[in-house]
């Protein structure tokens, strides 16, 4: 890896000691080649987030989350990185990232980048030197190289599957030309997955943590952080095919959640504490249960872990009454926060997925030919209530860009536009994300809506982008951006993300109703209005019929 260093610039933000901001902030996820593009090729960049600001500053959120800007060929937009420590043209150069840095900062917007340590891009220079190397190498230590099996090594090494669909096993020529060694992909073949048993590896990504601290950033999110360290020996291992495809319904795979991780987190945790400005690590780690997930949490590793399953939990009151209990009680054993989430880059926009009737795994998709299609009425009411109830609840949160408009997944991209890794490797089997990764609509008007000035975007944006703009919406006192400005508002006011729930029973069983300090919080799950206590409407994600709560709705309430 290049070499690249900074001097140390101005510190992240200040946070006041027994109170460190991600126990209750709320992060808004930034995509950033969706988000804005000031450059107008078609790709959002650092400038576009930079003139964006305001709006996230009028927002009203605590912090944002930028998916991966650095240096990379973007086979699986940017998530194959080919070098940690610069940004891709794509995005601008380290002097906007810095002004982009700068310009939250004076908002008091906290900034968290990506790093992704799990793999590299195949384009990486030291994967090009592995492959130069040839076997037994310092340089092929640096990945999961591996003789093959059968007669002449024609076989992988074993019958691992990639996420994105295939053989997790991709095998090299030689330099003579014969064929040679296996390299471990569990994600694309042009993502070969670092050997994290290695201490050069080690030491390189102390490196690569040093160098975005130095610039000031307040935190890493860690992509696949249940990765990393695979199980002695790579052990036989078939997927249930039913199963989400990054772990997160199924325990014992070898190579997710191994013990080992830990060790690492405990060590960048050490380093972290060298900053100023509660610097912080947050875990992308889909695991079966909130208790195993809480592991990743402990006071001496990381900060926080996304509530995959409470993001995974439908529309159900008893279903989000469990998940919530079971998730407050195993982070507060560990002494971390829950971090609430509902979508990110990766699933289907709640805005959708809450009104879907079919199955759809994590990472699959919808499409033109899904079973189940959502009504877009049904789910836009079920996306805003479901917000309101997870922006109630104590600890953090996170948003992703577009949920406060209310966007849903846009189904009907064609097959020859589709972009995502998963769509190929499946052979059109299973659409993947590019759903949810539709470039953001500003306003009403223009070929991009917005997006930018000239009309390209690198994913087709549909004609309903129009009707669902932020220029229609910052005025309308009933829109979605109208809501969620509220509610972070309300949030911020009555220290909800510090408070403590408490339930509230006698409303019926499709009612999930709690108080959180001073508010009461009541969420009809159902299909028939429910009777609401006494108490004055703060805020509500749909229109209340006197004292009955409507069937998709959710309400913040006051004493009267």
């Amino acid at each position: 890896m290049p070499s690249t260093e900074t001097a140390p610039r101005t510190g992240a933000l200040p946070s006041a000691p027994g109170s460190e901001w991600w126990r209750t902030a709320v992060i808004y996820q930034i995509y950033p080649r969706s988000f804005a593009d000031a450059s107008g090729d078609g790709i959002g960049d650092l400038p576009g987030i930079t003139a964006k600001l305001d709006d996230l500053a009028e927002l009203g959120v605590d912090a944002i989350w930028l998916s991966p800007f650095q240096r990379s060929p973007q086979k699986d937009a940017g998530y194959d990185v080919s070098d940690y420590c610069d940004v891709d043209p794509l995005f601008g150069t380290l002097e906007d990232f810095d002004a982009m840095l700068d310009g939250a900062h004076g908002r008091s917007i906290r900034v968290i980048v990506d790093l992704v340590p799990n793999h590299s891009s195949d384009q990486h220079e030291w994967f090009q030197q592995a492959l130069a190397a040839g076997p037994g190498s310092r340089e092929r230590a640096r990945y999961m190289f591996r003789d093959g099996q059968g007669a002449h090594g024609e076989l992988p090494p074993n019958n691992w599957e990639s996420v994105f669909g295939g053989p997790a096993w991709t095998r090299v020529v030689e330099e003579d030309g014969a064929p040679g060694q296996w390299y471990l992909h569990l994600f694309d073949s042009t993502q070969p997955d670092f050997d994290w048993t290695n201490d050069e590896v080690r030491e390189e990504f102390r490196r690569i943590l040093r160098f975005w601290l130095d610039r000031g950033v307040d935190g890493f999110r860690v992509d696949v952080a249940h990765g990393m360290i695979k199980a002695d020996g790579l052990p036989d291992y078939t997927p249930d095919p039913d199963a989400g495809s990054m772990g997160g319904e199924e325990a014992g795979v070898p190579y997710w959640g191994q013990d080992g991780v830990h060790e690492i987190y405990r060590d960048w945790h050490t380093l972290l504490a060298e900053y100023d400005g509660d610097r912080a690590l947050c875990a992308e780690a889909w695991l079966p249960t909130p208790e195993q997930t809480a592991l990743w949490v402990r006071p001496d590793e990381m900060h926080q872990a996304f509530n995959f399953a409470y993001l995974e939990t439908g529309w159900d009151a008893a279903a989000l009454r469990d998940v919530v209990d079971e998730s407050i009680r195993a982070y507060a054993a560990v002494g971390a926060p829950s971090t609430w989430v509902l979508s990110n880059h990766d699933v289907v926009r709640h805005a959708s997925r809450l009104a879907l009737t079919a199955e759809n795994p994590q990472g699959h998709g919808i499409g033109p030919d899904s079973p189940g299609k959502p009504i877009p009425e049904v789910g836009l009411r079920r996306a805003r209530a479901a917000t309101a109830l997870m922006l109630a609840l104590p600890g953090s949160a996170y948003l992703y860009q577009g949920e406060e408009l209310g966007l849903p997944e846009v189904i009907d991209i064609p097959g020859e536009a589709r972009q995502d890794p998963t769509w190929f490797r499946t052979g059109g089997e299973r659409y993947g994300r590019d759903g949810c990764r539709v470039p953001l609509p500003w306003t009403s008007t223009g070929d991009a809506y917005g997006f930018n000035d000239t009309g390209a975007s690198w994913l087709p944006q549909p004609a309903e982008w129009a009707t669902l703009a932020r220029d229609q919406q910052v005025d309308d006192p009933a829109s979605t951006l109208s809501l969620y400005r509220a509610l972070l508002e309300a949030r911020r006011a009555h220290g909800l993300g510090s408070g403590a729930l408490e339930w509230i029973d006698g409303l019926g069983p499709d009612a999930v109703a709690f108080r959180n300090g001073e508010v009461t919080v009541v969420a009809n799950a159902g299909t028939t209005p429910i009777a609401l206590p006494e108490g004055v409407v703060i805020v509500a994600s749909g229109p209340i019929d006197g004292d009955r709560l409507p069937a998709d709705t959710t309400v913040w309430m006051a004493q009267g």
